[in-house]
């Protein structure tokens, strides 16, 4: 029925009036399933997580901090979605999806007698009002990089998107209101300023000494020492913006410590994957120039063969050939790979990332030759990145078609027949 509505609409209106009329439609339909489900989300607290960069991992790290803590949590991010202690995986492709499911969730949250619930929320949620009838008692903000700018129209689109969240919270009858930003971000002054309770700046730059690498890292944090067995400086950033938000609702900062040193992995974030081979071998989500060159950057003291991904179709086009750009220049070998063409032509997708290139990297179109090839050029402490697909278990292409995939167990399954040809 919402859908036929929407199809009706794309078909009665004009070009010019387009825009406007699907923006009535998804307010109203914003609107309506909170009236419907009796606006579930005054009678239990809700942490939303937004930015570019990072908001699975935070809201992963806010979930786990919650629970050392006492509290019953749901969750919705882009891996998976848990209401108390069942948890499925998120197979939506959404992170924020639509037509009720976020006020059903709530609904079930408290019918489950959570008292938190955490969700990751983007600009393409926002853009469909989807942030509507939620009322926030907290709000993090992580960062903002070029992403989702065809979709958006321009990054200043992009980035106002966004703040619609943040102002969303500001128009919560919740009291009182936490807004955490990361103040090492230029855009954070926007979220910093708006007219709630308490507003709370972190900033990594601030906690020096710090120390990160491929093997984790640690920071100080209100006289505890954090130790995390997440890489890279990126996986800090994304702990100290969890442990703000903890330490702003009360908890003890030794809670917060013991959960963020249980978390040993993220799925499809900076995710090792240990088969029995002796070199490093990561699948991460990275998609964005900054996210990459982060990951890559967490790994400089290795020799790091890449597969790259990370340039999926129909969106984006700009930063194929910075991303290839980034590729070479941090890594020692590049496997170009196919990710997800949707309607466009898998090998011009690859050609935009070479025009970012100064050299011709291997082409290895089949993602699987192209992962096992990786793994056979890798030596003794090497490490294999593979970027782009992170936890998502499908191959989009033409027409809507799917294929299933698992960068995770299509990894895993190449890594153990390598380990098992070289032990036989």
């Amino acid at each position: 029925m919402v859908s036929s509505i929407k199809k009706i609409i794309q078909a009665i209106l004009p070009s010019w009036a387009l825009e406007r009329g699907l923006a009535t439609y998804h307010y109203t339909l914003a609107k309506f399933g909170a009236m419907l489900y009796g606006y579930p989300s005054r009678f239990i607290m809700v942490i939303g997580v937004t930015g570019t960069k990072g908001k699975t991992t935070v809201t992963e790290m806010v979930n786990a901090i919650l629970e050392e803590a006492g509290h019953k949590t749901a969750l919705i991010n882009s891996i998976r979605i848990k209401i108390a202690d069942e948890s499925k995986e998120n197979t939506m492709r959404m992170s924020m999806p639509g037509r009720f499911y976020i006020q059903d969730l709530l609904t079930k949250a408290c019918k489950q007698s959570c008292t938190v619930v955490v969700l990751e929320m983007t600009s393409e949620g926002a853009r469909q009002y989807r942030h509507r009838g939620i009322e926030l008692n907290a709000l993090i903000f992580t960062n903002l990089a070029p992403e989702h700018i065809e979709s958006h129209g321009s990054f200043a689109a992009y980035a106002d998107a966004k703040l619609e969240i943040g102002k969303q919270l500001a128009r919560s009858r919740k009291r009182p209101r936490i807004m955490v930003a990361n103040a090492d971000d230029k855009e954070s002054t926007r979220y910093l300023t708006l007219p709630v309770e308490d507003v709370l700046p972190y900033s990594l730059s601030a906690q020096k000494p710090y120390i990160s690498d491929e093997h984790g890292g640690f920071f100080t944090f209100e006289n505890e020492k954090i130790s995390l067995q997440l890489p890279g400086e990126f996986s800090l950033k994304n702990a100290l913006a969890a442990a703000t938000l903890a330490r702003g609702m009360g908890i003890h900062p030794s809670v917060i410590r013991r959960a963020l040193e249980r978390i040993r992995d993220i799925p499809g974030r900076a995710e090792r994957i240990d088969a029995g081979q002796d070199f490093t071998v990561v699948v991460d989500y990275a998609h964005t120039p900054d996210s990459l060159i982060a990951l890559y950057e967490a790994y400089k003291k290795s020799r790091k063969i890449c597969v790259l991904g990370s340039t999926g179709g129909g969106r984006d086009t700009w930063k194929r050939p910075v991303m290839g750009r980034i590729a070479e220049e941090h890594c020692d070998v590049v496997l170009l790979t196919d990710e997800d063409p949707y309607d466009e032509d898998p090998g011009q997708i690859i050609e935009d990332i070479v025009h970012g290139m100064t050299k011709r990297p291997e082409i290895v179109m089949d993602r699987r030759l192209a992962i096992r090839q990786a793994l056979r050029l890798a030596r003794t402490g090497d490490a294999v990145l593979i970027t782009g697909k992170g936890t998502n278990h499908e191959i989009y292409g033409p027409h809507g078609s799917t294929t299933p995939w698992s960068d995770t167990a299509v990894t895993r399954e190449e890594i153990e027949t390598l380990v098992r040809k070289v032990t036989v």
